[in-house]
């Protein structure tokens, strides 16, 4: 596989970002790339195209929930576009949570 520079943005956008998309024209290496990050860091990979993995997110919150640790890459996500209000819910929450968490060490801290 060529080195691609893009791989460098992506993971630096992982690092700062809860969510990061990737578009671009048919053809160009999207799922290529998603999958080589993924790989590199034991992602969930999820092909929307494919019934048995749109399957899994009959019930999104739930299932994405037990994965909350991990990154999962949601391929072709424009074939579930209801699928975009579940993930800003589960995104908004997970910030407060680490919000909250980051207090609670500081209250601890004792400053």
């Amino acid at each position: 596989m060529i080195t691609r520079r893009a791989m460098v943005f992506v993971q630096e956008a992982l690092d700062r970002q809860a969510a990061v998309g990737l578009i671009g024209p048919r053809q160009v290496g999207k799922t290529t790339l998603a999958r080589t990050v993924g790989e590199a860091t034991g992602a969930l990979y999820l092909d929307l195209e494919a019934p048995e993995d749109r399957a899994k997110l009959v019930e999104p919150s739930l299932f994405l929930r037990n994965y909350e640790d991990r990154l999962v890459i949601l391929d072709e996500i424009h074939r579930v576009p209801e699928l975009f209000m579940t993930l800003r819910g589960l995104i908004d929450e997970g910030r407060r949570e680490t919000h909250r968490h980051d207090a609670e060490e500081r209250e601890e801290a004792g400053g």
